[in-house]
Parts: C-alpha cells; sequence; structure tokens
C-alpha cells in the first residue's frame, strides 16, 4: 500500500489528491510502525529475551489503571465496563509492567473487536494460590477461528477483516505471562470471548 501511494503521488499534480495520499501514507506508516514494535516484542518474549521482576503486585491497582488509559476508547465503541475487584488489595507474584501490558493488550482487543453498545465484565478472585482476572465481552463478528488458535502469531477473529492491529496482541499477552510463571487462556462460546489471565498469588 505505501509503495503504491508514493508511485500516484509522484504521478499527480491535483493538490487534492496529494492530500488524500498524504493521509493514507500517513496512517499506513503508523500502521507499520506499529506491527515492527509488535514483531520485535513478540521476538523478545517468545525467546525469553525480557527482564522480568517478579514483586508482590496489587492486581486491582494494574487493573484500574490499565482502565485508566482506555476509558475513553471503550466510552466510544459504547461499551459499559462492569467490573468486580475486591474492595482490599488482591497481592500476586508478578512483574507489574508486564501486567500492565497484558491487560492493556487484552482491553485493546475488546476496543477493537467487541460489539459496540454491550458491556465487558471484568472480575477479579483468588484461590488455589492463585489470582485470576477474567474479562468477557461479546464478540462484533462471528468468532470463525477456535480460541487456541486466536492465540496464535497474526491470527484476528474475522480473518477476512482488514483492521488495525497486527494479529499479536494476544500472543504477546500469553508469551509476557508464561515468562511470570502465569497463564493467559481464552473461552469461545458462540460470539462470547472470554480472556482468563492467572497469576501466582502473593503477600
Amino acid at each position: 500500500s505505501i509503495i503504491n501511494y508514493v508511485a500516484l503521488l509522484q504521478m499527480t499534480d491535483d493538490e487534492q489528491q496529494r492530500t488524500e495520499y498524504l493521509e493514507v501514507l500517513s496512517r499506513q506508516s503508523q500502521r507499520l510502525k506499529k506491527l515492527i514494535e509488535d514483531l520485535m516484542e513478540m521476538s523478545r518474549a517468545s525467546s525469553g529475551n525480557v527482564a522480568v521482576e517478579i514483586t508482590p503486585t496489587d492486581v486491582g491497582e494494574a487493573l484500574h489503571q490499565a482502565l485508566g488509559e482506555f476509558a475513553d476508547r471503550l466510552e466510544q465503541r459504547g461499551l459499559t465496563v462492569m467490573t468486580k475487584i475486591p474492595a482490599e488489595p488482591v497481592m500476586a507474584q508478578c512483574d507489574g509492567r508486564h501486567l500492565w501490558r497484558v491487560l492493556s493488550n487484552c482491553l485493546g482487543n475488546v476496543g477493537k473487536y467487541a460489539l459496540p453498545g454491550t458491556r465487558l465484565y471484568i472480575d477479579i478472585g483468588s484461590a488455589e494460590g492463585k489470582v485470576m482476572i477474567s474479562l468477557k465481552n461479546i464478540s462484533r463478528e462471528p468468532l470463525n477461528v477456535a480460541a487456541e488458535e486466536l492465540l496464535e502469531r497474526f491470527v484476528r477473529g474475522d480473518k477476512s477483516r482488514n483492521t488495525e492491529g497486527s494479529g499479536l496482541g494476544l500472543h504477546i499477552a500469553k508469551s509476557l505471562m508464561e515468562l511470570q510463571h502465569g497463564q493467559l487462556q481464552l473461552l469461545v462460546d458462540g460470539d462470547l470471548f472470554k480472556v482468563m489471565v492467572t497469576v501466582p498469588q502473593g503477600a
């Protein structure tokens, strides 16, 4: 796309067309930049070449921070966030930076692919020495890919869509959770899309 629009830009003297082509080039260049960044992060995370600092982390606080960043985007999509977060701190043994990135990737996925005007349910719980964070939403498009396949690289829920994103977000999140001795699982039930993030509980 970038190569084609550069060629079109070189062939036209029409200022309106040049402006339109430059806007497309700017947009596509940003998408390419994000793809390269995601590829580099995926490579580091998959190979374990990422610094991990396991410390006691307040999971509720990490979730509040991530929700704060995505609040406007979720609101623009008409998504109502329903949370069940314990009043007392829920502590986990994990890397707070990486957990925040995982939650950001999950919320970014919701912002892109959830059905507008529906609810996003987020719960935090703990049991058997583990802390669980679940995010549930209704997909905008039919989910024609198995949950396991959605965790692979470059896969999106609807392969025919031409949307923003590299299809690497969930794969990166899964790799980052494994580096923290945690887990990321998906459940697809009809149009219901559920992400379960699990980390070791900690004081």
